[in-house]
């Protein structure tokens, strides 16, 4: 099919049909969700229809949830037709803080064919009304700024019947705010008790709790209490309880766990949740004890806790190792316990790798920090810097020649005289990628200033030919 071709998902309902969904080329020609499906073919005359499949979309939603319960959230469901609510607190810090965790969750999608709103509030009500009502891609309502964010919202993103959206519009009502200012008994008796709960949820007046995604697969142990528990001695000892039980699960199927979810439930009808996870499958329940019991302090028992959950949302098969003998070669030390602490506070970690490049900033890639060696090399016919700039950093330069290495150069403010040099290290640009570096070239120096520090400096061009580059002086890196 064209890219342009305008395309539209059809819904039907005894003889009545209507588009439910339309792409981008058929929303330019104005056909809009909820137009009959006659109207838009008269409309359009190269118009593309397609009959919805409710149970696909129902199933690919439910797919979609399972695969953000994996990475955003231990707390996942479905909501509505369209659309998945997630529990966030307690997982933020993974993802570097709200803005990061919405923007990486858009952008995953987009990369996966799908477009995308999300918004983080307080509320379940304000979250589901504003991803549906406006046009931004990601908006994050500040604590306590929900009651501001949907004031101005029209009354059908409230998820009340059609009826009742028909009935309070022919009132004169087309807002949230007009609505939440009328007096609450006229409307709960002519419209039932339904507006009035919608919207105490949508400004937080009343509980909407989660109920978390679960299929078949997810290993899992749990605990009820008779009596609610609060003290973090006890929590932890609970907590250390049911790791054992899923340890010992997860044994009987050949797994370990990637990613944990410890799911906190209080006698007030809300939830907290606390995600672990670890750089390869574990399931020694010493280690998934200590990175539970690490972050208790988090957990607000508020009037108690009557149940505990814990999840194994990730786990994959955990092959058993041998031991090496002393006597054969030496121990390996295994850091993948550090990392698992560290990336659990939030910590970002990483480490480096060599790329066939011989531009320096493009010879070095990130990959994760227990990730198997590449096998790759960088070359060492020339010295490089011990620590290299994240950008090369413009330097004021004075030369004896256009094509001689610095003579005197400053660099953050700091005048330097330069002792000795080595050089030029010639790089060309990478023409067979980029096509505008077909000229491009770098003279590289290795340059001692009279204290007997070492830098690595460039020149953009070869300092003759104004087409090979600026001939502006650059530092790159710093030898230690």
């Amino acid at each position: 099919m064209p890219a342009d071709q305008p395309l539209v998902v059809i819904s039907k309902s005894g003889s009545k049909r209507w588009i439910s969904a339309a792409d981008t080329a058929a929303r330019k020609l104005c056909l809009k969700v909820g137009m009959p499906a006659s109207k838009a073919q008269a409309v359009v005359a190269n118009l593309t229809m397609v009959d919805a499949d409710p149970s696909a979309d129902a199933a690919a939603l439910e797919r979609l949830a399972l695969w953000a319960l994996r990475q955003y959230s231990p707390v996942v469901a479905v909501d509505g037709v369209d659309g998945i609510v997630m529990d966030t607190e307690g997982a933020n810090h993974l993802q570097g803080g709200e803005d990061l965790l919405i923007s990486g969750l858009v952008n995953g999608l987009r990369g996966r064919g799908l477009t995308a709103r999300a918004a983080v509030t307080d509320t379940w009500g304000a979250a589901h009304a504003i991803t549906r009502v406006t046009s931004a891609e990601t908006t994050v309502v500040p604590i306590g700024g929900v009651a501001k964010a949907v004031t101005g919202l029209p009354i059908h993103c409230l998820r009340l019947p059609p009826d009742t959206i028909h009935g309070l519009r022919v009132m004169g009502v087309e807002t949230v705010g007009e609505l939440s200012a009328m007096p609450r008994a006229p409307v709960t008796l002519r419209y039932g008790p339904e507006v009035g709960r919608r919207l105490d949820q949508l400004f937080g007046r009343m509980a909407e709790p989660i109920e978390p995604l679960r299929t078949p697969e997810l290993v899992e142990a749990a605990k009820n209490f008779q009596e609610p528990i609060g003290a973090a001695e006890t929590i932890a000892k609970y907590v250390r309880r049911l790791v054992g039980e899923l340890t010992a699960k997860l044994e009987t199927h050949g797994l370990g766990v990637r990613r944990s979810d410890l799911v906190i439930h209080r006698v007030d009808i809300t939830r907290q949740c606390i995600r672990a996870g670890l750089a390869k499958p574990v399931r020694d329940p010493t280690r998934l004890s200590k990175l539970l019991c690490d972050r208790i302090e988090k957990i607000d028992p508020g009037f108690g806790i009557e149940r505990l959950v814990l999840v194994a949302i990730m786990a994959e098969p955990l092959e058993k190792r041998q031991a090496a003998s002393s006597l054969i070669e030496e121990p390996v030390f295994d850091v993948t316990p550090l990392v698992d602490i560290l990336g659990n506070r939030g910590q970002r970690l990483y480490k480096v790798t060599p790329v066939a490049s011989d531009v320096p900033e493009r010879s070095v890639m990130r990959i994760g920090p227990t990730a198997d060696e590449t096998g790759a090399t960088w070359a060492a016919k020339w010295p490089r810097p011990s620590r290299l700039l994240a950008n090369p950093e413009r330097i004021d330069v004075a030369a004896l020649l256009p094509d001689q290495p610095p003579a005197v150069f400053t660099w953050r403010g700091k005048r330097r005289r330069v002792k000795r040099a080595d050089g030029p290290e010639r790089i060309f640009g990478e023409w067979w990628l980029r096509p505008r570096e077909h000229a491009a070239v770098r003279d590289y120096f290795v340059v001692e200033d009279e204290a007997g520090e070492r830098y690595w400096v460039y020149r953009a061009g070869d300092g003759v030919d104004a087409e090979t580059g600026s001939h502006l002086w650059f530092l790159h890196g710093v030898f230690g």
